[in-house]
């Protein structure tokens, strides 16, 4: 049975109009032994244009099965900054054993700087530390028309971050996935729903080593 809870918290009630978010309940996961994955990122984990069944992380709950509980706190167009203002709360409410980090993309589309959003990130990583988590780093790449010397230099701080605080990594959340227009919405930025397999895939490959 899937299982996985998607959470609100009062700050999206002031989102923009057009921010899509799938949201089901508010209340913290039942106590029981399993313990509980937080996925903390943007809209390439909260399966934007896509049915949220067919999304990468309901898929992970799936694959999981009941062994964990998943807690999808994914927002579509979140920043670093966004996502380090509802951390505290969510790591308090759902007591998560994992959290998946997985966002910076948005504060690359927006050039915000590179020093703001890779703090945003350490702030994260050592916030869920701090509450006992263990923290899988997702990385992603931007597209290649914001340059060569800058897209080199985004996808370098999360392997500079997963190496300064020994975190496992994945390179790229779109690892052949974003080359392929196949597998690419209309947007060029998203997945289509028959990509979310490998999407998972990827996220598995560093994932189950961590778990297992």
């Amino acid at each position: 049975m899937l299982r996985v809870l998607y959470l609100i918290f009062a700050a999206v009630c002031f989102l923009p109009v057009g921010n899509t978010v799938v949201l089901a309940d508010a209340t913290p996961p039942p106590a029981d032994n399993s313990p509980t994955l937080l996925v903390w990122g943007d809209s390439l984990s909260a399966a934007y244009g896509i049915p949220v069944d067919k999304g990468w992380v309901s898929l992970l709950q799936g694959k999981l099965d009941d062994q964990y509980k998943v807690v999808n706190g994914s927002i579509s167009g979140e920043t670093t900054a966004g996502g380090l203002t509802r951390l505290p709360d969510a790591l308090e409410a759902f007591k998560p054993a994992y959290v998946l980090l997985e966002l910076g993309a948005n504060d690359g589309l927006r050039g915000i700087a590179l020093d703001e959003m890779r703090g945003n990130l350490e702030q994260m990583i050592k916030l869920s530390q701090d509450a006992g988590a263990k923290v899988v780093l997702i990385g992603v790449v931007l597209p290649p028309n914001f340059g060569a010397v800058f897209t080199e230099k985004f996808g370098t701080a999360y392997a500079e971050l997963a190496e300064q605080h020994e975190l496992p990594l994945v390179p790229s959340l779109l690892q052949d996935v974003a080359d392929n227009w196949d597998l690419m919405q209309a947007d060029g930025l998203h997945p289509v729903a028959e990509a979310q397999p490998k999407v998972l895939e990827n996220v598995r490959s560093v994932l189950d080593g961590v778990l297992h």
